[in-house]
C-alpha cells in the first residue's frame, strides 16, 4: 500500500490548488479524479465552459455592438450549438493542458479512478480499468464539488428537459427556454440564451432574486432583463414539467398557471458529490445536501485530519474562494503557518450584463446602523462607455460617513467581473472617498465610473479639509 502526506480527492480549483501548495512544501501528493480529465467541474461542465459559452454567444450575436446598430444586429446571422461547441473544446483542451502541466511540474501524482473510505486514513480506488487499489494518508482533502439536484419527479431526458450540465451538450438551439431557478447558475444561462435571442422565461418560488446581491444593483438587473422581453415568473412554483407529443415541454405552476416552450431547464440547486465516498467509514456525515461542515478557519471536518474545500463546504461555492480555501487547508494539512485570507473578496455572477460586488451590501449597512452615503455612476455617464455604445450599467459605491471608509461597492454592467477588483483593494486597504476623488483614472475608460461615483459621494458628505 502506498503511503502519502496528502491525498486530495478531486482536481478542480480547490483540490488542484491545495495539492499543488502541498507539493510546493515538499510534500509526497496524490490528486484522485473520477472524471475522463483533471479540472473537475470547473474545467468540465460549471466555471470555464458557462464563461466560455457566454463570451462566445456575445461575440457571434454581436450583442455588445446592439446599442449601436440596433437590436437586429447580428455578427452571424445562424448561430448553432456546434458554433457555441468549438470555442468551448479549444478553451477546455487548453485548461486541461495547463493543468496537468502544472502538476507534472510540482511533482503531484494523479490517479484516475473513484475513490472510497476505507478507514479514517485509508482510501480504496476503483480504477477504469477494474483494477482496485487502496492508498493511506496522513491526511485527506476532500474536494469533490457538487453536482446538479436532479428531484425524481423531473422528466429529465437530456434533450428538452435538462439540468446545467447537459445543457452544455444540446444539438440545436432552442427558439424558446423555461429557467427553473433564479439562483446564480439559472441566471446566468438565462441571460446567456436571452442574448442569442431565445425567448426565455425564468421561474421560482421566490419573490425575489439573488438575495445577496445589493438590492439596488437587482433592481437595475432585472429592469434590464424586462427591458429585453425576458419573462421573469417569480413567487410561483413549477408543480408539474410534462413533454408533449409535439415534441413541446409544459409546465404547469402552483396557482394553475401553464408555460409551455421548446425546451427547460432546471437549476434549482446544487447537492455535494459526496453521496459515493462512503463517509461513514471516516466517521463523517453529510449534512441534506450532501455537504460537509468544516472549521472556516482551518478548513477541517469533525474528523482532525480529513479537510473539506470548496463548493462541497457551501457558500460561497466560487471558483476563486475554492482555491484559496484548497491552499490554506492543504497549508493547515502539513503543518505551515496559513494566514487569513482578506476580509472582503469579490463576487462575479457572469449572467448579461455581468454583476460584481464586494464587502456590505445598502441592506447590512443599515441593519448593523452605520450612518453612510452612497455614490453612484451610470456606465453611460462616461466617455468610454458612450464609446462602447453602452445604455445600461450602474456602479455604486457605500462610504462610511464616520470614517468616510469604503464599505461596499457594487456593478452591474459591462466589465463589473474586472473593475470590482479596484474596489476590493480599496476596501481590503481600508481607502476612503478622498482616494477615488483624488486619484487620475485612465481615461477614456469605464473605471472612470469609480471617479464619477467617488465625486457623487464626495459632494454630499462634504469636503473634510473645509471643516471647522
Amino acid at each position: 500500500m502506498q503511503e502519502f502526506d496528502l491525498v486530495v480527492v478531486g482536481s478542480g480549483p480547490a483540490g488542484r490548488r491545495g495539492a499543488i501548495q502541498a507539493a510546493k512544501l515538499g510534500r509526497k501528493v496524490l490528486v484522485i479524479e473520477q472524471g475522463k480529465r483533471v479540472g473537475g467541474v470547473s474545467v468540465h461542465t460549471g466555471t470555464i465552459p458557462s464563461k466560455t459559452l457566454r463570451e462566445t454567444a456575445l461575440n457571434l450575436s454581436g450583442w455588445r455592438e446592439r446599442g449601436f446598430y440596433g437590436r437586429a444586429y447580428r455578427v452571424k446571422q445562424e448561430i448553432s450549438a456546434d458554433d457555441l461547441r468549438r470555442r468551448l473544446l479549444i478553451t477546455l483542451d487548453h485548461e486541461v493542458e495547463v493543468l496537468e502541466h502544472q502538476f507534472a511540474r510540482n511533482r503531484v501524482q494523479h490517479i484516475r479512478g473513484k475513490a472510497t473510505f476505507v478507514t479514517p486514513d485509508t482510501m480504496e480506488i476503483a480504477k477504469d480499468d477494474g483494477e482496485t487499489i487502496h492508498v493511506q494518508a496522513k491526511s485527506i482533502m476532500l474536494a469533490v464539488g457538487t453536482k446538479p439536484y436532479r428531484p425524481e419527479s423531473i422528466p429529465f431526458d437530456g434533450v428538452s428537459v435538462l439540468d446545467s450540465d447537459e445543457l452544455l451538450d444540446i444539438q440545436e438551439l432552442p427558439r424558446s427556454m423555461a429557467v427553473i431557478g433564479a439562483g446564480v447558475i439559472g441566471i446566468e444561462y438565462a441571460t446567456i440564451f436571452s442574448a442569442l435571442d431565445t425567448q426565455v422565461t425564468v421561474i421560482d418560488p421566490k419573490a425575489t432574486i439573488l438575495d445577496f446581491i445589493d438590492k439596488e444593483i437587482i433592481e437595475e438587473f432585472v429592469h434590464d432583463l424586462r427591458d429585453r422581453n425576458m419573462k421573469l415568473i417569480l413567487g410561483q412554483k413549477a408543480e408539474k414539467v410534462e413533454k408533449l407529443s409535439n415534441g413541446k415541454c409544459e409546465i404547469t405552476l402552483d396557482n394553475g398557471r401553464h408555460v409551455t416552450c421548446d425546451m427547460v431547464l432546471y437549476a434549482a440547486g446544487r447537492v455535494g458529490a459526496t453521496d459515493s465516498l462512503n463517509l461513514a467509514a471516516a466517521g463523517l456525515t453529510a449534512d441534506s445536501r450532501g455537504r460537509l461542515s468544516v472549521n472556516p478557519e482551518t478548513f477541517q471536518t469533525d474528523v482532525p485530519h480529513i479537510y473539506a474545500a470548496g463548493d462541497v463546504v457551501g457558500f460561497p461555492a466560487l471558483a476563486s474562494t475554492s482555491m484559496e480555501q484548497g491552499r490554506i487547508a492543504a497549508r493547515v494539512a502539513v503543518g505551515a503557518i496559513a494566514k487569513e485570507p482578506p476580509k472582503y473578496f469579490p463576487y462575479g455572477i457572469y449572467a448579461v450584463p455581468e454583476i460584481s460586488t464586494c464587502g456590505l451590501t445598502e441592506e447590512e449597512v443599515k441593519e448593523r446602523g452605520i450612518p453612510y452615503e452612497c455614490g453612484m455612476a451610470r456606465f453611460r455617464e462616461t466617455s468610454r462607455g458612450h464609446i462602447m455604445g453602452l445604455n445600461s450599467g450602474l456602479l455604486k459605491m457605500i462610504f462610511s460617513l464616520k470614517t468616510r471608509r469604503l464599505l461596499g461597492v457594487h456593478i452591474v454592467g459591462e466589465g463589473a467581473t474586472e473593475l470590482v477588483h479596484i474596489g476590493q483593494a480599496v476596501l481590503n486597504l481600508k481607502g476612503t472617498v478622498e482616494y477615488f476623488v483624488e486619484n487620475t483614472f485612465n481615461y477614456p475608460t469605464l473605471a472612470e465610473a469609480y471617479k464619477i461615483a467617488g465625486l457623487d459621494a464626495w459632494n454630499r458628505m462634504g469636503d473634510l479639509s473645509q471643516a471647522g
